[in-house]
């Protein structure tokens, strides 16, 4: 098993390819230590540290079965860890409920889309901010004008992450009209409307045409520099690799590798067994 890659020179903030971001703070927002997680006697994660910093796009990749998606669900507190800790911001969250883990700032998308139906786009973005909204109904029945008011402000709120994924037009549409990748800005909306510190996208580029895999690229890039942290699982190099300021690789639950993408792209052993063909991933 070849040691894990350590950064060597290049910072977060620049990734490998696209125009160079605000250098990411050096203190990480999220620190997973001896992360695991057995099912019976299966072993999904094992023993993983990782780290997330403000601004920073993580990416995560792997074989089917390296234990992405299990260490997804427990950031996101969808799964308890069976041993190791979560720390975000400073605070222990080892175990929190995944409502808990949104309240603090945890937000994630998942590999299929996920709207609720017979709902409008804005109306869909609009459920996401029901964190920041509670006690709504309740300002609206005792403030009056006032609550109205703050209605008005959520909704152009809404709007404004609407455009910001490229969704304008499609405000107002019954979100059984968007397209598959349409779906997907949705679902990405949808989690910045609860004003997330991390993100966690989950195959967000998976049957993306290459014009939509280049708007949501465009679009990730601008989440970080808005100083929002991105986890990202990928199985797209070609997606992946310009993206992100660091790559961690997993295989059979353990961290195999770490570092920039450059590093894990000349790393012989780790593309050829885990990325397929070198010359395909020295074109990414």
């Amino acid at each position: 098993m070849n040691a894990p890659i350590q950064r060597t020179g290049t910072g977060p903030g620049t990734g490998t390819g696209g125009s160079a971001r605000p250098a990411v703070p050096t203190r990480p927002l999220l620190v997973a230590r001896g992360l695991s997680k057995h099912f019976g006697g299966l072993q999904a994660v094992a023993e993983l540290d990782l780290d997330v910093r403000e601004g920073e796009i993580l990416g995560v990749i792997g074989p089917n079965g390296a234990g992405k998606s299990t260490t997804f669900n427990m950031i996101a507190g969808a799964l308890a860890p069976t041993r190791g800790s979560l720390v975000f911001d400073g605070k222990e969250l080892t175990g929190l409920p995944a409502h808990a883990m949104a309240a603090r700032g945890i937000m994630r998308t998942f590999q299929h889309n996920k709207p609720f139906a017979s709902m409008t786009v804005r109306e869909n973005v609009m459920v996401g901010m029901h964190r920041r909204l509670q006690g709504a109904l309740w300002r609206v029945l005792l403030a009056g004008v006032g609550a109205v008011r703050a209605e008005r402000e959520a909704v152009r709120q809404a709007d404004e992450l609407i455009t910001f994924v490229g969704l304008g037009q499609w405000r107002d549409a019954d979100v059984d009209t968007l397209s598959f990748g349409q779906g997907r800005l949705l679902e990405i909306a949808r989690a910045l409307a609860s004003e997330p510190r991390l993100i966690l996208l989950d195959e967000p580029a998976a049957g993306l045409t290459p014009a939509e895999c280049e708007r949501l690229s465009g679009i990730v890039r601008e989440i970080a520099q808005r100083g929002i942290a991105v986890l990202l699982i990928e199985h797209d190099m070609r997606f992946l690799m310009p993206l992100a300021d660091r790559v961690v690789v997993l295989n059979f639950g353990r961290k195999i590798a770490q570092g920039t993408p450059a590093e894990i792209r000349a790393d012989e052993a780790v593309v050829q067994a885990y990325l397929g063909d070198l010359g395909a991933m020295t074109d990414a």
